[in-house]
């Protein structure tokens, strides 16, 4: 039996894997497919995410050895097929590792990090992975992400704002075309002014050394826990949220807010 090592190792987690996988498997596990395990892979990639924020170690183990797990099952569904062995992932993955890093396992130079950054997408692009300077980042990615990648991309080559003070000015002029397209405009260019705006914004992040995607999660969880407070509080009270007044609401909210601040 593959468990019954004292030790677990790489092998071994593989070895579960395929046991799962055989004929006195799991049901659950042996009815899976590449397309089935996207969904759950995405999953725990933003647990990893929240794990790490929360900095609590033990759920950074635990998720991060659910996303190899994953990982290791894609591969051994992917080896079933017979379209490539785990061993020729690892070896392909190594040498283009090996590769892209000229400047440690070839001739040793002293690179900046940006230098670095430099040098991989000149290599990428010799390799015929990229036929642009934005690359090939993912349109299934959350779009202020995307929007943070590709300005950043742009900004490599000189085509961006020189400072965020430059950005803001633009934000500013986006929102005057947000009012203007409230006059009567169609709701398809008032969604393409929103999105103007959004990715300006996210190019403001991006020059504040923000990224637009975690400041947005904080923000919306900062919005979620205060408001359950609210409604604890005027649960509390014996009565409903839809029973005060906005101006009622506000109160509440503007005194949670000062008590989070004291």
């Amino acid at each position: 039996m593959c468990c019954s090592k004292t030790e677990a190792d790489f092998t071994s987690l593989y070895e579960i894997i395929k046991e799962l996988r055989g004929e006195k498997g799991c049901p659950w596990d042996k009815k899976q497919t590449p397309q089935s395990l996207k969904k759950y892979l995405l999953e725990e990639c933003y647990e990893v995410l929240e794990a790490i924020d929360r900095e609590n170690m033990e759920e950074v183990k635990e998720e991060l050895g659910d996303i190899l797990f994953l990982v290791l099952f894609l591969i051994f569904l992917y080896e079933e097929k017979g379209a490539f062995t785990l061993k020729e992932l690892i070896d392909f993955t190594s040498n283009k590792m090996i590769s892209r890093h000229p400047h440690v396992f070839g001739e040793k130079r002293a690179l900046t990090a940006e230098e670095v950054v430099r040098q991989w997408q000149n290599l990428k692009a010799k390799e015929g992975k990229e036929d642009s300077v934005l690359g090939n980042i993912p349109k299934s990615i959350p779009s202020l992400q995307r929007a943070y990648r590709i300005g950043e991309r742009a900004g490599r080559v000189g085509f961006d704002w020189g400072k965020a003070e430059e950005v803001i000015k633009k934000i500013y002029e986006e929102i005057k075309e947000i009012e203007e397209a409230l006059q009567g405009s169609s709701s398809k260019a008032l969604k393409e002014e929103i999105g103007d705006l959004l990715f300006s914004i996210a190019n403001l992040s991006r020059k504040l050394n923000i990224n637009p995607e975690e400041a947005l999660r904080v923000s919306v969880d900062k919005f979620e826990q205060r408001f359950k407070k609210m409604e604890k509080k005027i649960k509390d009270k014996g009565k409903k949220l839809e029973d005060l007044t906005l101006k009622e609401l506000d109160e509440i909210w503007e005194s949670l807010k000062d008590e989070e601040c004291a």
